[in-house]
């Protein structure tokens, strides 16, 4: 059964991106006098909130329910989640997101309907096929599915297949092996995408000599933060997992402290270390530090055991639901802490 690393994916990811999400958009520099250091939720008041990086997870993890294995089934479940997802006013969600989301409720196909970009948005909800999946074409051809959705540019899905495959390493592996995952990418994806294997060998060589997270980031020119765009994010995410494999808290802080798109960056090692370690690694201060309705962490603990359950072959399971109307609200109140947190910044310290 893979409950443990489904249901730790999936709350790994929450967390990460509940305690990333108020260092989201600011440089490490200001963010340390602003809010402090990333060990406790800064969101409200004590309490963190998750945003679309874990809302996708969890529509990607129903999908793959739904499926029940089959890509196309998957793709038209995910389209239609995703639809009504845009509809529900969701706050901060990425720009080709929202864009293929609106192509989608004006007729076109899933196949259609994603827009040339780069963005990291594949990428943030890509940890679970890992998590999930035994058999590496079948996890390519759902990442596949999953990415070309909201995302053509290829980019975006070799990215994610990185994070895809870190996750089922991470899984599989008491001790991790940063040339054996990287052999597997460079299968996936192909030598031809040498952009992106030349970053993360650099990841895995900065890893080797002891360099930490923040200054293989400033190696890449990041020094005022991660951007959203995939080859930032992945390779940064990929050396905090590579630095800390089996530390979740450790390597959720040492991304965070990097700045910039830092609720998806802490998402994603949220993911993959949580993949690894389980619902009993990541610390229970933060599991129970998440408000939460209607995806709790009960909730999302639900979902990731009716998938495990539904990946067993167990056809009667039906994935949990949320109600949208409590959504909605929820949603309202999101935006009115984002707000605030915008009017923050603008005051001092700088």
């Amino acid at each position: 059964m893979l409950t443990e690393p489904i249901v730790g994916c999936i709350l790994g990811t929450a967390v990460g991106d509940a305690l990333g999400l108020p260092y989201e958009g600011v440089s490490p520099k200001r963010a340390a006098k602003l809010l402090g250091p990333p060990d406790r939720y800064r969101f409200f008041f004590r309490r963190g909130m998750i945003s679309d990086d874990t809302e996708h997870t969890c529509m990607v993890a129903q999908s793959l329910i739904d499926a029940g294995g089959d890509v196309p089934k998957f793709t038209r479940s995910f389209a239609r989640r995703l639809r009504w997802w845009i509809l529900a006013l969701p706050a901060g969600v990425g720009k080709a997101t929202a864009r293929s989301g609106i192509k989608l409720w004006l007729g076109a196909s899933p196949e259609k309907a994603g827009v040339f970009s780069a963005g990291n948005g594949p990428a943030m909800r890509a940890a679970i096929f890992g998590a999930a999946l035994d058999d590496v074409p079948s996890i390519l051809s759902f990442v596949r599915a999953s990415s070309r959705l909201t995302h053509s540019d290829p980019k975006a899905e070799c990215g994610a297949i990185a994070v895809a495959l870190a996750a089922k390493h991470s899984r599989d592996n008491e001790t991790v092996d940063a040339n054996l995952w990287l052999d597997e990418v460079v299968d996936a994806v192909g030598e031809a995408e040498s952009e992106l294997i030349d970053l993360l060998r650099k990841a895995i060589q900065s890893v080797n000599v002891g360099e930490i997270t923040k200054t293989f980031a400033k190696s890449l020119g990041l020094d005022r933060g991660v951007t959203g765009y995939t080859y930032h994010t992945v390779p940064v995410a990929i050396h905090a997992w590579l630095s800390n494999p089996k530390d979740f808290r450790k390597a959720v802080l040492s991304i965070i402290v990097c700045g910039g798109d830092a609720d998806t960056t802490a998402a994603i090692v949220g993911g993959i270390v949580g993949a690894g370690v389980g619902q009993a690694g990541i610390p229970g201060e933060w599991l129970d530090g998440i408000w939460e309705w209607p995806r709790s962490v009960a909730w999302m603990q639900r979902l990731g055991e009716a998938l495990a359950d539904s990946l067993d072959g167990d056809k009667s399971v039906k994935s949990p639901t949320a109600n949208p109307i409590a959504v909605l609200l929820r949603n309202l109140l999101f935006l009115f802490i984002v707000l605030f947190h915008g009017f923050r910044r603008l005051a001092p310290p700088y």
